[in-house]
């Protein structure tokens, strides 16, 4: 071989590379494709089917209304006792989802019809759910609210990456063909519109607008947002516009739908990013607090995080922190990011004594409450117990029988019988104790005395029969 031979092929080394790096765009490229194939819905959406299931689950008439208030009442009941199962199993036969699908889905296909119709319904079945949790909880002899409703009252950045995940389901589940029951329940749990519109009912029930108008404003939030979640996927799985025979119209109504898209989107937007710094912001107090609040014989008995002021309160207990440890603790804020320019604020409830009097009323009260939530549960139980012993001793000293039932029946069989007293006798013989029941009768002035005897033992086997007893004593008082 020449020279001339050598210069004109590829090295062995070259042509290696060369067939590693076909081999590497194979492997990327069939990656790419299992990839495309797994996680692609375009193929497998039914859009014709998947209008016509939204459209029919907007209307709220007839058998909707009915299992929606049913729906309310057994939820109202679970918030009401602090039951998450009960909520949770009410959700799952709740047809809440209907009209707040449809807004979204009107909106991605400029359908002013069934905008309309989405937004009539909507209001329908918020009005008859608040109308339904008032009527439960005005006639609902529990007035005090149980951890269930209180976390319905303020929303939270969970509650709107729930409503946002949820709706992004229970959409991606309608588009594909055939049905997915299991998804859409599953969504209907997450998404959690029943609570905050039981809640709401609570609060009117209750004279708390507060809890009202929070719960209202929750509710609001997820609803926005399963409906945002709808128009998303449904823009982006290209469902196709509705055709208006006047071209005006339909660029007048393209702009409208446009329109309310963005005024959705734009508070919507804000108010996550809010809720996210706000969530952030809690969660590394407490980082904070758990890292650097530490000081040897205090003790952390309450602390308070405040977003808006920037603000963190804590009330401590035990040994007086010198103000130089204070001082390091503020300059420790800067570490953290989320806490820049916040204020740390220190309540020392005791001096080195460890005297508690000087606590602050504010804080015992806090102390009182937070004591009461964690032992409301222990309380419930012992009130229970000591229900179920009073019964019992209640039994007991009757003999676990109905006086009334004994009275009524030994009349009937004994017309002669004018009065009967029953009590517990305690007799002893100095060895030995025992407890005797006792009835004591009174005659009618008509019967003989013979006869009382003699009727007085037929009523002492009577009564030693009815009652199932191996020894009590019938007595005649005249």
């Amino acid at each position: 071989m020449t020279n001339k031979d050598n210069l004109g092929s590829n090295p062995p080394e070259t042509e290696a590379f060369d067939m590693d790096l076909t081999k590497a765009k194979g492997l990327w490229e069939n990656i790419r494709v299992f990839i495309s194939e797994l996680l692609d819905i375009r193929g497998d959406t039914d859009r014709e089917s998947t209008v016509a299931a939204i459209t029919k689950d907007i209307s709220f008439k007839g058998h909707n209304a009915w299992i929606l208030i049913f729906s309310i009442f057994v939820a109202s009941i679970g918030l009401n006792v602090g039951s998450a199962a009960v909520v949770i199993g009410a959700m799952l036969i709740s047809p809440l989802m209907g009209p707040i699908v449809g807004i979204g889905l009107a909106v991605a296909i400029n359908d002013v019809r069934m905008l309309k119709r989405s937004f009539i319904n909507l209001g329908v079945m918020v009005l008859l759910s608040v109308l339904t949790a008032t009527i439960y909880f005005f006639i609902s002899p529990i007035k005090i609210y149980t951890p269930e409703i209180e976390a319905r009252t303020y929303p939270t950045i969970l509650d709107v990456l729930v409503a946002i995940f949820g709706g992004l389901a229970l959409i991606v589940a309608k588009t594909k063909k055939g049905t997915i029951a299991s998804v859409i329940f599953g969504v209907a749990i997450a998404t959690a519109l029943m609570p905050p519109l039981c809640t709401v009912g609570y609060g009117l029930a209750n004279g708390n607008m507060k809890f009202a108008s929070g719960a209202l404003y929750l509710f609001s939030i997820n609803a926005v947002f399963i409906a945002l979640s709808t128009f998303l996927v449904s823009k982006l799985l290209g469902f196709p516009l509705v055709k208006y025979a006047n071209q005006q119209k339909r660029r007048r109504i393209a702009q409208i739908a446009t329109a309310i898209a963005i005024i959705v989107m734009i508070p919507s937007v804000i108010l996550f990013i809010n809720l996210l710094r706000k969530q952030v912001f809690i969660s590394t107090a407490e980082e904070y607090l758990s890292k650097v609040i530490k000081y040897q014989g205090t003790e952390t008995i309450k602390y308070e995080e405040d977003f808006k002021k920037r603000e963190i309160e804590v009330y401590l207990i035990g040994n007086v922190v010198p103000s130089k440890t204070i001082e390091i603790w503020k300059e420790s804020l800067d570490n953290y990011d989320a806490l820049k320019g916040s204020k740390l604020i220190i309540h020392q409830g005791t001096n080195e004594s460890g005297d508690i009097s000087l606590l602050s009323s504010q804080v015992k009260s806090g102390i009182l409450e937070d004591l009461y939530l964690k032992n409301q549960e222990v309380i419930e139980n012992k009130d229970s117990q000591i229900s179920f012993l009073e019964n019992e001793l209640l039994k007991y000293k009757q003999g676990d029988f109905s006086f009334d039932e004994i009275s009524r029946e030994l009349k009937i069989n004994y017309q002669e019988v004018e009065n009967l007293t029953y009590a517990n006798t305690i007799s002893t013989n100095f060895e030995k104790t025992d407890t005797i029941p006792t009835f004591n009768v009174t005659w009618s002035s008509k019967i003989k005395n013979t006869d009382k005897i003699t009727e007085g033992k037929k009523i002492q086997q009577w009564l030693t029969f009815r009652l199932k007893l191996d020894t009590l004593t019938v007595r005649s008082l005249n």
